[in-house]
């Protein structure tokens, strides 16, 4: 088990809010930051802590994204114009593991990565195993045809835990998706409330 896909069991108390809205999270039982000090850790945070704070609950969410990439993601944000926030979010929820994980096709975003590390989707018709490839509107992504018949994959579509956005368009018969259109902020079903004005703050100071 890598130390990124371990890292989930501890996001959610680090960040002290349960971001992926799971039953089985350990902030439901705990809710302060990890370790013996986590305690102790109650104090006013700065501004420059909320900003931080900030930063790791969105980039934890999306399955831990590493810090090079997530700036990578941020820094195409700032190239174009309007919005910046509203931009990183668009961008984020264009990686292909968010919009596996957007239509239900696997139960968690980590799952989702590694669902497509392993060779099980295909965008346009095409094998696809990148798990930050950028989506376009109007993209098709479909499971192999071997894998359609995976415990994981059967188990996750018919769960009631969480809904699929507008923006994705899944027939669950075919196990198809389509990419609708790049999200407004407003659109994405986080679990807990994101700040990405407070992430662009904290780049820009």
């Amino acid at each position: 088990m890598t130390k990124r896909h371990n890292a989930k069991y501890k996001i959610d108390r680090r960040v002290q809010e349960n971001i992926w809205g799971r039953p089985k999270s350990p902030f439901n039982k705990r809710e302060t930051g990890p370790g013996m000090h986590g305690a102790a850790r109650k104090n006013k945070i700065s501004d420059f802590g909320l900003q931080l704070r900030a930063k790791q609950k969105l980039k934890g969410y999306y399955g831990n994204i590493s810090e090079r990439q997530f700036e990578k993601i941020y820094n195409e944000a700032i190239r174009r114009s309007g919005n910046t926030a509203e931009h990183l979010i668009g961008l984020l929820e264009s990686r292909l593991d968010a919009i596996v994980y957007r239509a239900k096709f696997v139960p968690t975003v980590f799952a989702a990565r590694q669902f497509v590390n392993h060779g099980h989707i295909k965008v346009n018709g095409r094998r696809t195993n990148i798990p930050s490839f950028r989506c376009k509107p109007g993209d098709v992504i479909e499971i192999q045809e071997k894998s359609k018949n995976m415990a994981l994959v059967l188990e996750a579509l018919q769960s009631a835990e969480r809904d699929i956005p507008e923006y994705v368009d899944v027939d669950p018969k075919k196990m198809t998706a389509t990419y609708v259109r790049v999200p407004e902020l407003a659109e994405v079903p986080y679990a807990a409330k994101m700040e990405p004005n407070l992430v662009v703050e904290y780049y820009s100071s």
